[in-house]
């Protein structure tokens, strides 16, 4: 699959069944996460023979279909006794235990997995695991988050993005050394990957726009191309943030075979320098801006009001990707990349027409193909996401599955939507032009439905 563009669907716990539904939609690839607690319980030391067994029986299912298993190794979900012990991912012991338990599982699944993520949204965890609070592990400090117990919003975003970082090029570093030359397998890092846009024309906001970029994007990017993080956040940030060493740069720089994006919008960026004055700041008042958008998590999104809508926003934002490209291209020497995540969030009512989501990824896949056209280095895409899961905001009130999971069922029956039905067509050659997606994705969902009932 390297050296083409892929394209494929994440989730995390797929069955014999769903396997199939892949392989009906026509999928080349399946991005999941191993679960660090599901394969070595206490964090370090003893492997799970369930688990190991799982992720085994996972695999050979997906091989055996033609399917190529793209395999993140943390997803937010640090086992609990190395938070007990020293804090997770606060503390820098993390770094050895993450690199042992990255070395069983380039071990044990490495002879049949070709693409390594050692960590999903860094900056997004650190952010919201360790600043607002609303991600696990739920550490805050007043006034910055709501009902933590413990935390400090001041620092910790910072001490943890910089030990995820340290934990990500020694697991790359141990790939190379002991695995590389007999698995010749890729290893990246994902970030959250919004596009940045000025609220207004005015040049505050363009410069607040680019700290934004830098903030987000340029956090963990900056130290793995560059060896050091953006001037921007160590002036802003100052002690707060640690230093990287001479050797932790080296270490740092050149760390992986591709970066991986979990992209689906446009933030609007407004100047907000008066955050700058407080003597107490977390690392979104050191950004000096604030951001409006619309939530992908919601299950509704959050819409501007009229008044308050940015200047430059319009009905497309399959711009945004575009953006996110481009900038990737002019700043960071164009590297292989990945769209890991990319979908659209809809309220979960149990509707299987959902032809908004099939516009969102029709404009979104026509703006990523144009994007390679111009030169951008994007080797694959996948689509959040094959089932209607549980959202880590919005719960299971939210759906962004291609297939809707009745959950009233004991056997969580699973149903194709209109946009699996699109997506399967697309995948297989068939294009859609834009003002024909209302009458012929409902040709092909009127179709299919209909030889489903007759079977």
């Amino acid at each position: 699959m390297e050296g083409r563009l892929a394209f494929g669907i994440p989730s995390f716990m797929p069955i014999r069944e769903d396997v199939q539904h892949m392989v009906d939609t026509g999928l080349e690839a399946y991005r999941f996460s191993i679960s660090w607690s599901r394969l070595i319980p206490d964090g370090r030391g003893r492997v799970n023979p369930k688990g190991l067994e799982y992720y085994n029986n996972l695999i050979n299912e997906l091989l055996m279909h033609g399917i190529q298993p793209h395999v993140t190794l943390f997803h937010f979900d640090t086992p609990q006794v190395l938070e007990d012990e020293y804090g997770g991912w606060l503390s820098r012991k993390i770094v050895n235990d993450f690199t042992a338990y990255a070395d069983v599982c380039f071990k044990e699944f490495g002879d049949r997995v070709l693409y390594w993520t050692t960590i999903n949204e860094g900056n997004v965890f650190a952010m919201g695991g360790y600043d607002n609070g609303i991600s696990p592990p739920g550490r805050c400090s007043f006034p910055f988050g709501l009902n933590c117990s413990k935390g400090n919003s001041i620092t910790e975003p910072y001490i943890a993005g910089h030990n995820m970082l340290l934990a990500h090029s020694s697991a790359v570093k141990l790939y190379y050394k002991k695995h590389k030359a007999t698995q010749h397998g890729f290893v990246g890092l994902n970030i959250y990957a919004p596009w940045f846009s000025p609220y207004s024309n005015a040049t505050e906001d363009i410069i607040a726009t680019q700290r934004a970029i830098d903030f987000y994007i340029g956090w963990f990017l900056h130290p793995m191309v560059f060896g050091d993080y953006p001037d921007i956040i160590k002036k802003n940030a100052g002690t707060k943030i640690p230093a990287l060493t001479p050797r932790e740069s080296r270490l740092l720089k050149g760390s992986f075979d591709f970066i991986g994006l979990n992209h689906y919008l446009t933030l609007y960026v407004k100047d907000s320098p008066s955050s700058l004055n407080v003597n107490i700041r977390d690392i979104v008042a050191d950004m000096g801006l604030s951001t409006l958008g619309m939530c992908r998590t919601c299950a509704v999104s959050l819409h501007f009001e009229p008044e308050d809508a940015p200047d430059n926003q319009n009905d497309d934002t399959s711009s945004s990707l575009s953006g996110i490209l481009e900038y990737l291209r002019n700043v960071y020497a164009n590297l292989p990349t990945y769209i890991h995540e990319n979908g659209k969030g809809t309220e979960r009512n149990g509707t299987l027409n959902d032809t908004s989501r099939v516009k969102y990824m029709y404009s979104y896949i026509r703006t990523l193909l144009d994007a390679i056209k111009n030169g951008s280095n994007t080797k694959g895409y996948f689509l959040w996401s094959l089932l209607d899961g549980f959202e880590p905001i919005g719960g299971y009130t939210t759906s962004f599955g291609l297939y809707y999971v009745d959950l009233d069922d004991k056997q969580l029956k699973r149903y194709p939507k209109l946009s699996a039905h699109w997506y399967s067509n697309f995948l297989k050659g068939r294009t859609i032009k834009p003002d024909e997606i209302n009458e012929v994705v409902n040709e092909i969902f009127v179709s299919s439905t209909s030889k489903a009932s007759d079977q």
